[in-house]
C-alpha cells in the first residue's frame, strides 16, 4: 500500500456498470495525512437510467464495494445522482466534501455542473455536521488511543471554522495548521508514518488536547452563530432541473 494515489484508479471508474459523474478521492488522501498504508477512499456519483427509477425493478441507489489491487485497499461508494442531490441539500459535509475534491479521478460536464451549484448547498448548519463528527472523533480516540481519530477530530473543527468564516470548504488538514495548536504538525507527521498507530512521544497530554478540542468547537459554534452564509439552501430548483435533464439523458453529459 502507498500513501500515493495509484494511477490505475480512472480504470476503476471506467469499469462500473453505470456511468459516473465523478469520482473523487476522500478520506486520508482528502485530509492531508495519509500513511503508507492508508486504504484509497473513492466516492461518487452514478446514474441509475430511467426504468430503473421510474419501473418495478429499481436500481441501487447506494453501490459499495472493496478489494485489494496491487496490495492497495480501495473502498468504493457512490450514490444516484438524486440520492446523493438529496444529501447535497442537506447539511451532510461528506457528500460536499466528495463533490469538491480536488482528488478528481474522472469528471464530466454534470460534475462541473454540480461543482458550480455547491455553493448554493452552502448553510450555517453544516456546523452541526462538523461538531457531530468531531464528539463522534473524540470518543473513538478516548476509547482505543490511536492517533488517527484525534486528527479527525482536529481536522474537522478546523474544516467547520474555516467554511463558518469564509464559505470556503477546505478538507486538507495541512492548510489549515495555522487555526490550530502548534503540536499539530508533529501530529500530522506521525499518521503519515503509521495509519493506525498512537500518539507519538512528547505529544500533549490527554487535559491538553481536550482543551484544546473543547477550545475548537466553542470557535466553531461562535463562527456559526456569527455566519453570513444562509439558514437554508437556494440551489434546490437548479438541482432538480440537474436531475431530471440528465436521467432522461441516462448519461453524465451535463447538457
Amino acid at each position: 500500500m502507498t500513501a500515493v494515489l495509484p494511477s490505475w484508479l480512472p480504470e476503476v471508474a471506467a469499469g462500473e456498470r453505470h456511468p459516473l459523474a465523478f469520482a473523487t478521492v476522500s478520506g486520508a488522501h482528502l485530509y492531508g495525512f495519509p500513511s503508507v498504508d492508508s486504504d484509497v477512499d473513492l466516492r461518487g456519483v452514478h446514474i441509475l437510467p430511467a426504468e430503473e427509477v421510474v419501473g418495478l425493478r429499481t436500481g441501487e441507489e447506494t453501490v459499495t464495494r472493496s478489494w485489494i489491487r496491487e496490495g492497495v485497499e480501495v473502498d468504493l461508494v457512490t450514490h444516484d445522482l438524486a440520492k446523493f442531490c438529496r444529501l447535497l441539500l442537506g447539511r451532510n459535509g461528506y457528500v460536499l466534501e466528495q463533490l469538491l475534491s480536488p482528488l478528481v479521478v474522472t469528471t464530466s460536464p454534470l460534475h462541473e455542473e454540480m461543482r458550480a451549484l455547491a455553493r448554493g448547498c452552502l448553510t450555517r448548519h453544516h456546523a452541526h455536521h462538523y461538531l457531530g463528527f468531531a464528539r463522534t472523533q473524540r470518543r473513538l480516540s478516548d476509547r482505543t488511543g490511536e492517533l488517527k481519530p484525534l486528527l479527525y477530530a482536529f481536522r474537522v473543527l478546523l474544516t467547520g471554522i474555516h467554511l463558518m468564516r469564509t464559505g470556503e470548504l477546505v478538507a486538507d488538514l495541512t492548510l489549515l495548521l495555522d487555526g490550530g495548536p502548534p503540536y499539530l504538525p508533529g501530529l500530522v507527521e506521525a499518521k503519515r508514518a503509521a495509519e493506525h498507530g498512537g500518539l507519538p512521544d512528547g505529544a500533549p497530554g490527554g487535559e491538553r488536547l481536550a482543551a484544546d478540542l473543547d477550545a475548537l468547537t466553542a470557535r466553531l459554534e461562535d463562527a456559526r452563530d456569527a455566519s453570513a452564509l444562509p439558514d437554508a439552501p437556494s440551489a434546490h430548483d437548479a438541482l432538480h432541473d440537474l436531475v431530471v435533464r440528465s436521467r432522461l439523458a441516462g448519461r453524465p453529459s451535463g447538457e
